[in-house]
């Protein structure tokens, strides 16, 4: 059962493994380019391992960041649609981005009274989770 303390998602592989092995060849990359010394081994040798290296942290950064983005975009009109059939109304315009993620986890019987008092008293993502209690999961998540 989701709750507050297992929510979060994280993949082990993905966000400790290859990040951690991504470091360490940009870093072994950028040492290595410091020990050549002619214009051969400079291109051959140096160079190249560290673009490479450049190009798998900008890989590794974008590959996440377009998904959660996407993800992010069907959240506001997943939550905007649940409120406006609750209510006949779409959601408060002060609400963020991330008060509207953290609203998507409440229960419908507390749904429409936390995300009048998260737009009201400009509650943090963090404290509106907390404040759920009767927690909705998210079963489609990969």
């Amino acid at each position: 059962m989701q709750n507050y303390t297992n929510h979060r998602r994280y993949v082990p592989g993905f966000h400790f493994v290859l990040s951690t092995l991504i470091i360490i060849v940009l870093l072994m990359s950028a040492f290595s380019l410091g020990q050549v010394y002619n214009k051969e081994q400079w291109l051959r040798g140096g160079i190249i391992p560290l673009l490479t290296s450049v190009i798998l942290v900008v890989m590794y950064w974008y590959v996440r960041t377009f998904p959660v983005t996407v993800q992010t975009r069907a959240i506001r009109a997943e939550e905007n649609m649940r409120h406006y059939i609750m209510t006949g109304k779409q959601l408060d315009s002060r609400l963020t981005m991330g008060q509207i993620v953290a609203l998507r986890f409440a229960g419908d019987e507390e749904y429409i009274a936390l995300s009048a008092k998260a737009a009201n008293e400009g509650l943090a993502p963090d404290a509106i989770k907390q404040l759920i209690k009767n927690w909705r999961t998210d079963d489609y998540r990969c």
